[in-house]
């Protein structure tokens, strides 16, 4: 059985979340602060985390950041803040996907399938060879692991998802819309500054000079291309 680590500090929340996860076959951990979370998250193996932003103590962004340094698992964020630049720091610091309160309950259940079933997908795809090999840059895509000049970077599910997909059609130019729906899907939440967010914070991780990249090139007014 699949085990969700759900992070949330209302306990009416919290339980309405693990309810429906459990009618729908998961199992689920509660914590109500970031320091527990961080606790179970190391102790335990994941499937998905849910996360809600506003917590006591350590809040929402910081704990995504510290989940994201060690975990490769999807983390959605469930937030009652519905500003864009809240989303867009959220999915900045590591997230993956954000569902904002008030939700329907079935909603989010589709969004934890979905996001699981693409990462399983990404993850257990039996390949004989999968490893990028482009100048200083190698993509071990069996393991999902980035290395630079031998040294691994930690990335997210989506920015790898990007970085892999990106990497494997060099010299094709993509618009935003375009990735969007490649790696996110056509049914999420979101747009195109999602991918705007996630390019910077590849080339932050890959490139010497993220201001002057030389993988990932942007097109102005169209999109991004991957130079061999």
């Amino acid at each position: 059985m699949q085990s969700i680590l759900i992070i949330e500090d209302e306990k009416d929340i919290a339980e309405l979340e693990r309810d429906y996860l459990e009618i729908n076959g998961f199992q689920s951990d509660i914590a109500a602060t970031g320091e527990e979370g961080l606790k179970l998250a190391a102790a335990n193996s994941y499937s998905l985390i849910l996360l809600d932003l506003m917590l006591p103590g350590i809040d929402g962004f910081d704990l995504c950041e510290k989940l994201r340094s060690t975990l490769d698992v999807p983390i959605l964020m469930v937030t009652a803040r519905k500003e864009d630049i809240d989303k867009i720091r959220g999915l900045g610091r590591g997230a993956d996907d954000y569902i904002v309160k008030p939700f329907n309950p079935n909603e989010l259940i589709a969004r934890v399938k979905a996001h699981i079933a693409r990462y399983d997908r990404l993850t257990k795809r039996d390949r004989k060879s999968n490893e990028l090999h482009l100048k200083n840059l190698t993509i071990d895509h069996d393991s999902r692991r980035v290395f630079i000049n031998g040294q691994e970077k930690t990335f997210s599910a989506k920015e790898y998802d990007l970085l892999y997909f990106l990497a494997s059609n060099p010299n094709i130019v993509f618009t935003k819309e375009h990735l969007f729906e490649q790696i996110w899907g056509y049914d999420a939440i979101g747009d195109n500054t999602t991918v705007t967010v996630h390019i910077r914070k590849i080339r932050e991780k890959i490139e010497e000079n993220p201001s002057l990249p030389k993988f990932i090139e942007t097109i102005w007014g169209v999109g991004y291309r991957f130079q061999e």
